[in-house]
């Protein structure tokens, strides 16, 4: 029966976002962040596709065994490496790794695919282009990898965007897609991503404005709102709205702080105003899921 990467890695990882149990993104992936002493993997067939980000700056010699072919080369940085589920794949490394390693429920990762980008995903493309370059894809991981350092996933609103980012990334690589779709969502990189979503976390209790995200990511707002929702799935504002209910909430489960001041410290223009978007975001008022928490 096919193995779960996890339990074969001769070593564990120093970070693991399986750990964080809030996150809805971890049905869909796992990230996992590794440094090891050179060492090996023995040949084995796993359920998930592994994809592995080398984020080493010095480049060293790898041996990877894939379905009985042996391939002898030096990883550089930045280099991606894709084995897909299914396929027998042993390792053997001759320096410190330093690798962020991401694994997919290949179903799951089918169904998002279709339904969420309008892709066609098969097998063979995933076997097609097993090793590639691409700084922007790494840089996504490194966005998940800094999060799970500085313990920063307390947001499942945030993780979910920083994962859909990473995966949107991957499978332009093998998404069968209109040209001018790929090269639309192509333009909003990694970078893009990190700055926004960083201006989002530390302007919180502030008015955020389309123009305000729009000018942190240096597009027009009309061609920043259409790459956004391309690649996080939803509007600017939508995204901005979520991340303030979510930190309401937990702000909420100190029982003795006022909602006024919860309100004005996720930026709503007042308590009323608060009250009203968390009853259409949630369906019930603040008082009510205040003491729906504490019964």
């Amino acid at each position: 029966m096919p193995k779960r990467y996890a339990e074969i890695y001769p070593s564990l990882p120093l970070l693991n976002s399986e750990a964080m149990q809030h996150m809805s993104a971890a049905s869909l992936m796992s990230v996992r962040y590794f440094q090891a002493q050179p060492d090996t993997m023995p040949e084995d067939v796993f359920a998930e596709h592994h994809v592995l980000l080398n984020i080493c700056q010095t480049p060293h010699r790898v041996q990877n065994r894939s379905d009985g072919e042996m391939r002898d080369f030096t990883i550089e940085p930045n280099e991606i490496i894709v084995t897909p589920a299914g396929m027998r794949s042993g390792w053997r490394w001759f320096g410190t790794s330093d690798v962020i390693i991401v694994t997919l429920d290949p179903g799951k990762v089918q169904d998002f695919a279709q339904k969420e980008l309008g892709m066609i995903l098969d097998r063979q493309q995933l076997v097609d282009l097993p090793q590639f370059k691409d700084a922007d894809l790494v840089a996504a991981g490194v966005m998940l990898r800094d999060a799970l350092e500085q313990d920063d996933l307390t947001s499942g609103v945030m993780f979910e965007a920083m994962s859909r980012v990473l995966l949107v990334k991957l499978l332009q690589k093998y998404g069968r897609r209109r040209p001018e779709e790929v090269a639309l969502s192509a333009k909003f990189t990694s970078a893009h991503s990190s700055r926004v979503l960083a201006y989002i976390r530390s302007h919180l209790d502030q008015t955020i404005g389309l123009d305000d995200l729009a000018r942190e990511a240096g597009m027009s707002p009309s061609h920043f709102s259409r790459v956004f929702k391309e690649t996080l799935g939803s509007t600017p504002m939508q995204y901005v709205m979520a991340y303030r209910i979510e930190q309401a909430m937990k702000m909420m489960g100190d029982a003795a702080r006022p909602l006024g001041e919860v309100a004005l410290a996720c930026g709503f223009a007042d308590q009323a105003h608060f009250s009203r978007s968390f009853k259409q975001i949630t369906g019930q008022t603040p008082r009510a899921f205040r003491a729906n928490q504490s019964a």
